[in-house]
Formats: structure tokens, C-alpha cells, sequence
């Protein structure tokens, strides 16, 4: 099934992320801490689907995200925001973004967002 890279600095959400993917026969190609090791990873596995948070160090999810687009138009990017965040999200979304998912997860939506952004039905 597809790959998935997912760019969070939090363990704990990249372990539920990955898990509930995973259980879900999606493929996760890796796990990065950061934006600059995100894009590394994006422009290495070429993922079809990337979930990246907003706020991290070093490089943030938006920053990160007008990477990708810039090396491929096509990149699918889901971005994960906490709640109180809407400017970021907006402007995620004026970016590029697919769609985007706030913590704490709803596994429920999450897997409805994934499907939806892949066209898995």
C-alpha cells in the first residue's frame, strides 16, 4: 500500500501515527524529527503521502512544506496542528496542503484523511 513519511518532533505522536498507519496496511518509509530532516527524507523516498506537524525545530512544518511543493507540485502533505492554530493552518493550506489533523488524534479521522488525500476507497 502506500508509503508514508511522517515529520513530527514529538515521539509519542510519531509512535501513534505509525501504529495506527501501519495496523491499517499503510507502509511507513520513515520517520523524521524535524522540517530539514523531513525534506531530506522527502527528496530520498519520494513518499506518496507525507504528515507533517507545524511547529518543530530547526526548520517548521509550513517552511518544510513549501520545500516539498517546490521540489514536487504533486507532494500529498497532511499537516498536523494543535488546537490554537488556525493562522498556521491557513497558511499551511495557502501552501499546498492537502488537508491538515489536530492533536490529539482521532484514529477515526485520521484514517478517513489518509484515504481521502491517497483517493483510497
Amino acid at each position: 500500500m502506500a508509503g508514508i513519511l511522517i515529520v513530527d518532533d514529538s515521539k509519542t505522536s510519531r509512535r501513534l501515527l505509525r501504529e495506527l498507519l501501519e495496523e491499517n496496511g499503510f507502509d511507513i518509509v520513515g520517520e523524521a524529527v524535524d522540517g530539514e530532516e523531513g525534506y531530506q527524507m522527502y527528496k530520498m523516498y519520494h513518499p506518496d503521502l507525507v504528515t507533517m506537524d507545524i511547529t518543530m525545530p530547526k526548520m517548521d512544518g509550513i517552511e518544510c512544506l513549501s520545500l516539498i511543493r517546490h521540489e514536487d507540485e504533486n507532494a500529498k502533505v497532511i499537516m498536523i496542528t494543535a488546537a490554537g492554530q488556525r493562522e498556521k493552518m491557513v497558511e499551511a493550506l495557502k501552501r499546498g496542503a492537502e488537508d491538515f489533523l489536530t492533536k490529539p488524534f482521532d484514529a477515526t479521522r485520521v484514517l478517513e484523511t489518509v484515504k481521502e488525500v491517497l483517493d483510497i476507497r
